[in-house]
């Protein structure tokens, strides 16, 4: 067994741990595994999320509550590719991670897929949601 592994890793400011709790209630086979908090006199605001390791559909992601500011945020040309089951699961999907996001691509069918979106969710997270 090797001890490479991959996954993708999510910098927040402050709002880590409820994208996780989202995230989380919209996948089967998805959970949180760990969460280390800052405390008190550690570099980001306590209680915010210093490391946490969640599960989503089987895919490991890590994630921080970044206590330094940064000149940049997330951008669409990273994102989540997720094949759904059923159209409805798929607008259903749609609809709560589009709430307060942005649309990319609207929500159609683009000849490579029967059913697609691309978005932006509040966080500023990009989602790819497809229905082969």
């Amino acid at each position: 067994m090797s001890a490479t592994t991959i996954r993708p890793f999510l910098m927040f400011e402050g709002k880590a741990e409820e994208a996780m709790n989202l995230y989380v209630s919209l996948f089967p086979e998805s959970r949180i595994d760990s969460i280390n908090r800052y405390a008190a006199g550690e570099p980001g605001p306590e209680g915010t999320v210093q490391l946490a390791s969640f599960t989503l559909a089987g895919q490991t992601v890590m994630c921080i509550d970044s206590p330094a500011k940064h000149a940049f945020t997330f951008t669409p040309s990273f994102s989540f590719f997720v094949d759904l089951g059923t159209e409805e699961e798929l607008e259903r999907i749609a609809a709560i991670l589009g709430e307060g996001g942005a649309v990319l691509m609207p929500l159609d069918n683009y000849g490579f897929s029967r059913k697609f979106t691309w978005l932006s969710d509040r966080y500023g997270v990009s989602w790819q949601l497809n229905l082969p």
